[in-house]
Formats: structure tokens, sequence, C-alpha cells
């Protein structure tokens, strides 16, 4: 599902691929897991935690709460032993993890993101990212961007439509973003998510993964000690950029 048509003033190569689509590190990848990965993220730093450890299985995330009891430990699905929350914003937003460091295991947005490891960039978003993202994007003048849709084989429309929203904000492209949420919000893990088939979720969580541009930084992972670890990263405002 490549497609490198959406160049303005921005020059930038863009492709769109599933994890099993990724055959070579690329130098930008921009990881995307709407529902609901890396709107947790975003709900973990806007609840003050400080990095988000990416884990690569269950058993990792276990291991590494018990070398540092006090790290949160969460992951998909319904609550179990040695997990301190579930992946739901519904249900995180109210926790307070100032200072603290987040261990996530996910479905499919962490091993998205530590497929792409190699990669110079690597960027995690949502939609509550996507204007910090495509910024940073547009910032750092990345000339090939490779955005991984990481639900259901690459085939999650939550996933394809924000990031298909974000290339476009990324290349200076005119978006009105009511269609790519429409087809979020009619995406199979929506549906999942508001009948209540997937356990572990709270009845706002689709809303709250639906709420563009809601926090004002974008996500960035790198290695740090053999660990892929998130950060928030600030981007420049519109007017800072405007003056670069």
């Amino acid at each position: 599902m490549s497609h490198s048509g959406l160049c303005d003033h921005h020059r930038m190569d863009i492709r769109f691929l599933g994890i099993a689509e990724l055959v070579e590190a690329p130098s930008t990848a921009v990881v995307v897991d709407v529902m609901r990965a890396f709107t947790v993220a975003a709900w973990a730093f806007a609840r003050g935690a400080e990095k988000i450890v990416l884990a690569e299985s269950l058993d990792e995330a276990l291991a590494l709460k018990a070398r540092h009891p006090e790290w949160v430990a969460l992951k998909d699905g319904p609550p179990a032993a040695g997990f301190d929350a579930v992946n739901s914003p519904g249900l995180l937003r109210s926790v307070d993890l100032g200072g603290r460091t987040v261990v996530q295991k996910t479905t499919a947005g962490t091993v998205g993101a530590l497929a792409v490891k190699e990669a110079s960039l690597v960027l995690c978003a949502g939609f509550v990212v996507a204007e910090a993202t495509a910024r940073l994007l547009r910032t750092r003048e990345c000339g090939s961007v490779t955005f991984v849709v990481t639900g259901d084989d690459g085939r999650a429309d939550e996933d394809l439509a924000c990031a298909q929203y974000i290339a476009r904000r990324a290349t200076g492209a005119g978006a009105d973003a009511v269609e790519f949420l429409r087809r979020a919000g009619e995406s199979r893990a929506a549906a999942e998510l508001a009948e209540g088939v997937r356990q572990g979720a709270h009845p706002d969580d689709v809303a709250l993964c639906l709420e563009l541009d809601r926090f004002p930084f974008a996500m960035v992972a790198a290695l740090e000690d053999s660990l892929m670890v998130l950060r928030p990263c600030a981007v420049p405002s519109l007017a800072d950029e405007a003056s670069i």
C-alpha cells in the first residue's frame, strides 16, 4: 500500500505498511495504534509519567516489574496478576503517574514500535497527538516516512485513517479531520470496544481515542540500554515553525 504522491512544498516519500510488510528499517517511522496503545501512552504522559518502556512480551513486562517494583506495568485485556493497569485511556485518565515509569505491552502498538527500533527516528501516534506528530515530521524535514499501521495485520482502518491524516498534515496538504475520524469511529476496533467485546475497557475509550489533538506533544521512541523507551517530545508551535 505504498503511496508516494503526497508531496507538496514539503517533499516527503510516504509509505503505509503493516508490521509484517516491514522488510528493512525505515529512516523515519510513525507507528500508529489509535485503539488503544498510543492513546493510552499519551494519557500516561499527561498524567505525569516520565517514560514508557515498550516490552516485547508479557513475560518481559513482568520481569521488568519484578526488577523495578515502583514501575507501573500495563497490558491489554482484563486485569492480571503482576500488572497494575490495563490498556484503557478511560481507566488510566484518573491515575496519578507523576514521575513514574510505565511498562507497556499490547497486542499491536508495542509490537509495531519494536519492529522499527533500528530506525533513526521512531514516533508513536494516534489522533490525540496527530498535529504534534505532523509538526515534528515537518520540523525535522524528514524526506522519507514509513507509517506502520499496526492493527489487524495492517488493515485496521482506524490506524490507516490516522496515518493518512498525519501524512497529509505533515506534507502541508490541507486535511479536514472529520472524514478520517469518521472512518476510525466506524472501524471494527471501535465497534468491538463499544460492544464490550474487548476486556479491560471503559465506555469512554472510543471517544477518548478519537479526541483530535488532545495533547500538544509528540511521542518519540528510542533504544536506551537495550530497551525501547517512549518519551514525550515538545514540538515547536506553528508560530515558531513559521520562523524556522
